[in-house]
C-alpha cells in the first residue's frame, strides 16, 4: 500500500519491464479485496482471479439479473446486488449463493437503487424514493436511517456509488462530492471531490478516478494528489483499484495488474 509520504514526490513512470499481468476479457466490472484478489463480472458470471491473474474460481447466476455493485468487503465472501431485478446476495466461498436470495421489493425496499457491505454483515442501502441511507442487518432490519437527506443537506442527492470503510460510509455524489457518514447515519462532511466516477478507501487514503485522471485524496490532512505512480494504460480507464503494492486497472476488454515501485521512506 501506498503510504501519504510517497505523495509529495513527483509522478514515478513506470518501466516498459515493470512486472505486469494481463486479464484479456470483456468484464463489466470488477473490484478487488484487502487480499489482492480480484472479482470481475462477465455477462452472468461472477469470476476470481489470484494475484498473478489466475482464474480458480467462478459461477453463473444466471436468474439474478444484470450485477449493477460487486462489493468483496468480506474476503472470498463478496455481494452482488441487481438494481435491475431488486435483488442481493451475499456469495460464499465457492461463488454461490449464500442462505436466500433477498428480494428487496418484497422486503419493502422497492426503490433501492444503491447497496454495499457493513460491518457485521450488516448493509447499507440508499432508498431513491426517501432520499435516505438506510443501514439494516442481514435480515433487513433496520439499524440505522438518515431521513431525508434533501431535508438536511439542503440539496437533493444523487449518489454513484458507496463503500463503507473503517466504520464511514462514503457516498459519492458526483456533483456535490463525496458524503461522509458514521453507522448511526449521521452526516460528519463532505469531500470536496467532484466528478468523481469510482473510489476505493483504504487506510486514511481515497483513491478516485474522474476526468483528470487517477488521484489521492489524504483524509487526514486534505490535499488531493495525482497518483504518483504513471503507466500509459492508465489512460482511457474504466476504473482503477490499488491493493497490496499493486495497479488495478480496467480497460473494456482486459484488467492489467501492475506492481508498484517501492518508494524510498
Amino acid at each position: 500500500m501506498l503510504l501519504p509520504a510517497c505523495m509529495a514526490s513527483a509522478p514515478l513512470a513506470m518501466q516498459s519491464n515493470s512486472p505486469r499481468i494481463a486479464i484479456e476479457g470483456n468484464y463489466q466490472t470488477f473490484t478487488t479485496d484487502e487480499l489482492g484478489n480480484i472479482y470481475a463480472v462477465q455477462g452472468d458470471e461472477v469470476i476470481v482471479f489470484d494475484v498473478r491473474g489466475r482464474s480458480w474460481l467462478r459461477n453463473s447466476l444466471k436468474t439474478f439479473g444484470r450485477i449493477s455493485t460487486l462489493d468483496a468487503y468480506y474476503s472470498l465472501k463478496p455481494m452482488v446486488f441487481s438494481r435491475d431485478m431488486g435483488q442481493l446476495a451475499v456469495l460464499d466461498n465457492t461463488l454461490s449463493i449464500q442462505g436466500s436470495l433477498i428480494d428487496l421489493t418484497r422486503s419493502g425496499m422497492p426503490q433501492a437503487v444503491l447497496a454495499c457491505m457493513s460491518v457485521q454483515n450488516c448493509f447499507w442501502f440508499f432508498d431513491e424514493r426517501d432520499l435516505a441511507l438506510i443501514r439494516t442487518d442481514a435480515q433487513l432490519r433496520s439499524l440505522a436511517n438518515t431521513g431525508r437527506l434533501d431535508q438536511q443537506l439542503g440539496f437533493t442527492p444523487k449518489p454513484a456509488n458507496m463503500q463503507e470503510y473503517d466504520k464511514w460510509l462514503y457516498v459519492n455524489d458526483p456533483r456535490e462530492g463525496i458524503l461522509v457518514f458514521d453507522l448511526f447515519g449521521t452526516y460528519a462532511r463532505t469531500l470536496p471531490l467532484k466528478g468523481v466516477k469510482h473510489f476505493q478507501v483504504r487506510d486514511k487514503l481515497l483513491y478516485f478516478l474522474n476526468d483528470d485522471g487517477f488521484q489521492v485524496y489524504d483524509i487526514m490532512t486534505f490535499r488531493i494528489q495525482p497518483f504518483p505512480t504513471i503507466t500509459p494504460e492508465m489512460e482511457n480507464a474504466l476504473d482503477m483499484r490499488v491493493e497490496k503494492g499493486r495497479l488495478y486497472i480496467h480497460h473494456k476488454d482486459r484488467i492489467v495488474i501492475h506492481m508498484l515501485p517501492r518508494t524510498p521512506q
